[in-house]
């Protein structure tokens, strides 16, 4: 393909057109439509938005159109896919979506955004055009009962790069595989006494196992991020399971949404980020749990990797015993969370410092509203200011955690729009699904407090 020059003009998405008409000296922004493309590939230029995406300010960073991480040459990484990727420390997001990190602005990152993403209701039609999709390499967003996930075909490397393309996603955070029962889970991991009692007492649903690769392990280096484990999961969506019975291979699939940004519990959540970018969304309606699996590594000891939709206590009652947990240094500060005697890679999916991350600021444990915030609130509204807060979402007004697990993301979406100073979250109890509330606002919190 003969190499075409890149120019530096841009498109910024409609949706956010109406306030980024004026940099930050007054004077007018102008919109050209993009004429060239880098490598074959529309590239975009953009200036950085400041934290409340009231003014412009003129840093001329370069960034991709689906929100990769700006990188330079010493920090970009090439996977064995030949994928590029940088590891992030926090979240980047579409043009008019969020902050760049600092780059120079010569670094383009590059991301195919041709595709015509068709929105499908679910159903058994819906089913076999998902399946037939998969089957041929495409990406497919589809409801389970914790998120929405990005579906390729496990045992595809090629699938599994486009899928990290379109994500933005780290090439180093490993992908979970979803089944359709344990017969096939044993076929790519092995199972001992005590997988096989979490298995058998808890799948299908939000439980994702950590598990040795069976010899011959069907699902691609790429998705197991080279580890000898493969994350494996049953989940209990009927329409997840019947794209996985359709196809009868083992699907990767990550929260659909742009890597590090909050995940998504409905249809449009997905179109919002990945629309351009995938083949199809399956509409199954709002999803039940609202928050991803928990993740147990079935090693010498069972270890909680990550809290999510199945309650530490009901795991414990199982096995008989306390789960153990990582050690302290496991995680790093700079978001590159260390495995121990793996190079630093993460276990498994979730474990990125910063993620989960909306575009606005977070600030945590809130006992008071500081005027421009919203409020993210849980139970009664017993917190000074709140009578000026931007906008007020409550998780659940009676402080039920389920129902607060299954609004956390839609309700972090919703926030992002108020063009606030920062989202003020009041405390939260870290019982039961409070333990998974609370990681993922952590993770939402860091590097933007």
């Amino acid at each position: 393909m003969p190499r075409e020059q890149p120019v530096q003009q841009a498109r910024v998405p409609h949706q956010t057109s109406s306030k980024l008409s004026r940099l930050s000296d007054g004077s007018a922004l102008t919109i050209k439509p993009i004429t060239a493309c880098y490598a074959g590939v529309p590239i975009v230029e953009r200036d950085a938005l400041n934290r409340n995406r009231k003014r412009l300010k003129t840093h001329r960073n370069m960034v991709g159109v689906a929100g990769f991480e700006p990188a330079t040459p010493a920090s970009r990484t090439q996977c064995s896919t030949g994928l590029s990727h940088t590891p992030t420390e926090n979240a980047a997001y579409s043009v008019g979506l969020g902050r760049p990190q600092a780059a120079h602005s010569r670094n383009l990152v590059t991301v195919k955004t041709s595709l015509k993403t068709r929105i499908l209701p679910a159903g058994t039609d819906t089913t076999a055009v998902a399946a037939g999709v998969l089957k041929e390499g495409g990406l497919v967003a589809f409801p389970t009962e914790t998120v929405y996930g990005l579906g390729a075909d496990a045992t595809n490397a090629t699938a599994i790069a486009h899928l990290y393309q379109a994500k933005g996603r780290p090439a180093f955070n490993p992908l979970i595989a979803h089944v359709g029962d344990l017969a096939a889970a044993r076929r790519i991991a092995r199972f001992d006494a005590v997988a096989t009692a979490l298995a058998e007492a808890f799948w299908p649903g939000p439980l994702t196992l950590v598990l040795p690769k069976t010899e011959g392990c069907p699902v691609a280096e790429l998705a197991t991020a080279g580890l000898d484990t493969v994350a494996v999961r049953v989940p209990a969506h009927a329409v997840a399971r019947d794209i996985l019975r359709a196809l009868g291979r083992p699907v990767v699939a990550p929260s659909a949404n742009l890597s590090g940004h909050v995940s998504p519990t409905r249809a449009e959540h997905v179109a919002s980020d990945l629309s351009g970018r995938i083949d199809l969304i399956v509409d199954g309606g709002a999803v039940e749990v609202g928050v991803e699996s928990t993740i147990v590594g079935c090693f010498e000891r069972a270890t909680l990797l990550r809290p999510g939709g199945l309650p530490r206590a009901e795991i414990e009652r199982v096995l008989g015993h306390r789960l153990d947990r990582l050690p302290a240094d496991a995680e790093s500060d700079n978001g590159k969370p260390l495995a121990p005697g793996d190079g630093g890679r993460p276990l498994a999916p979730g474990m990125l410092a910063s993620h989960y991350a909306p575009r606005t600021r977070v600030r945590l444990n809130a006992d008071r509203i500081e005027p421009g915030e919203a409020l993210l609130a849980f139970g009664p509204l017993s917190i000074s200011g709140v009578d000026s807060a931007a906008a007020v979402m409550n998780l659940s007004d009676s402080g039920d955690l389920a129902e607060a697990a299954a609004n956390l993301f839609g309700y972090l979406r919703a926030l992002d729009t108020e063009a606030a100073r920062a989202i003020a979250v009041m405390p939260i109890p870290h019982d039961g699904l409070g333990e998974a509330i609370n990681d993922r606002l952590r993770r939402a919190a860091v590097g933007r407090e």
